[in-house]
C-alpha cells in the first residue's frame, strides 16, 4: 500500500516557525515532483510549494513565497517544508502529494496525497 505521512504539525504562535517532513511508504518517490498544498476552513485546497525530482527547481505561491522554503532528500524522506514567519492566515490543514510528471512543477496532478496534518497559528 503506497502511502504519504506528514508530520510536524501543531500550534505556534504569530512570528514563529513549523516545519514539515513527508514519509512515503509502499513505493520510492525518487522520480516525482512533490508538493505542498493546504486547505482552510471554508477556502479551497491551494498548493503552496513544489519540487522536482532532482531539487534543481522550486515553486511557491505569492501567499508563502519568501517565509516557505521546500526540500527534498531522496535517501530519507520525500520532502520537507520550512515554513517561518507564520500568521494566522497560515493555519490550514496541509497535505503532502507526489506527482508523477518528473517535469511538471506548477500546477500540480498529484498522484498521491497523504492524509494531512493541522497547522495552527495563534494571533
Amino acid at each position: 500500500q503506497v502511502q504519504l505521512v506528514e508530520s510536524g504539525g501543531g500550534l505556534v504562535q504569530a512570528g514563529g516557525s513549523l516545519r514539515l517532513s513527508c514519509a512515503a511508504s509502499g513505493r520510492t518517490f525518487n522520480s516525482y515532483t512533490m508538493g505542498w498544498f493546504r486547505q482552510a476552513p471554508g477556502k479551497e485546497r491551494e498548493l503552496v510549494a513544489a519540487i522536482s525530482h532532482t531539487a534543481g527547481r522550486t515553486g511557491y505561491s505569492d501567499s508563502v513565497k519568501g517565509r516557505f522554503t521546500i526540500s527534498r532528500d531522496n535517501a530519507k524522506n520525500p520532502v520537507y517544508l520550512q515554513m517561518n514567519r507564520l500568521n494566522p492566515e497560515d493555519t490550514a490543514v496541509y497535505y503532502c502529494v507526489a506527482d508523477s510528471a518528473q517535469y511538471r512543477i506548477w500546477p500540480l496532478a498529484p498522484a498521491y496525497w497523504g492524509q494531512g496534518t493541522q497547522v495552527t497559528v495563534s494571533s
